[in-house]
């Protein structure tokens, strides 16, 4: 299975990493509030990062769902963006 890191919990990002972990995929999350973050993984299990680019550490695929435009520039391209600590050859997928 792929280690996966997702960034977005919400309404749509937190079921979609449910069933990614449910069918096995061993995940790391991130969300800005950490406590959307800490539920998440009391239900499904997983790693809680304390930034994007902590996420996206040895990964093979890294996947956003945030809800607008400068907010993927911030997980992506920002000070802690997952972008800085991808490792070559793994896949980022955007919702």
């Amino acid at each position: 299975m792929a280690k996966i890191a997702f960034i977005g919990l919400g309404t749509i990002g937190g079921p979609m990493a449910g069933h990614l972990a449910r069918a096995g995929h061993e995940l790391t999350v991130y969300n800005r509030s950490i406590g959307k973050a800490k539920t998440w993984s009391e239900a499904y299990g997983g790693t809680v990062a304390t930034s994007p680019a902590k996420a996206a550490e040895d990964c093979d695929i890294v996947i956003s769902c945030v809800g607008t435009d400068d907010d993927l520039s911030t997980v992506t391209l920002g000070r802690e963006g997952a972008f800085r600590s991808m490792k070559p050859g793994s896949l980022f997928v955007d919702h």
